[in-house]
C-alpha cells in the first residue's frame, strides 16, 4: 500500500512562496498519476494540479501560471510549488497518487485516486 505524507504548509503572506512536498512509501510514485487538491473551510475538495501516466498535466484556472506540480522519481517525492500566494489559496493541501484516465477528469474527483494523504495546512493571510 502506497502511503503518502505532505509537508511545506505554513503561514505565508500574500505574494509569497511555499513548495509543498510529498513523499510516498510502500511503492513507487514513478509510473503513477499524481494529484494535489485542496480544501477552503466551508468549501468541496478541489484539484489544484494533476499529472497523468504519460505526463499531461492540468492546472485550475484559478492557479494556472502561478503553481507548478512536479515530481522527483529519485526521492520518490512529488511537489507543488506556490508563487504569488492569494488569500483565497488558503486551505488544507492533500497529495494524491494511482489514478487512470484522463488528466482533468481525474483532477476533478478526489475519489477517482487510489491513495491520498492527510494534508497539510496553507494559510496566506497578512
Amino acid at each position: 500500500q502506497l502511503q503518502l505524507v505532505e509537508s511545506g504548509g505554513g503561514l505565508v503572506q500574500p505574494g509569497g512562496s511555499l513548495r509543498l512536498s510529498c513523499g510516498a512509501s510502500g511503492g513507487s510514485l514513478a509510473a503513477n498519476a499524481i494529484g494535489w487538491f485542496r480544501q477552503a473551510p466551508g468549501k468541496a475538495r478541489e484539484g489544484v494540479s494533476c499529472r497523468s501516466s504519460d505526463g499531461s498535466t492540468y492546472y485550475a484556472p484559478s492557479v494556472r501560471g502561478r503553481f507548478i506540480i512536479s515530481r522527483d522519481n529519485t526521492v520518490n517525492t512529488m511537489y507543488l510549488q506556490m508563487n504569488n500566494l492569494r488569500p483565497e489559496d488558503t486551505g488544507i493541501y492533500y497529495c494524491a497518487a494511482d489514478a487512470a484516465g484522463a488528466v482533468q477528469a481525474m483532477c476533478r474527483n478526489w475519489d477517482r485516486f487510489s491513495f491520498g494523504g492527510r494534508g497539510t495546512q496553507v494559510t496566506v493571510s497578512s
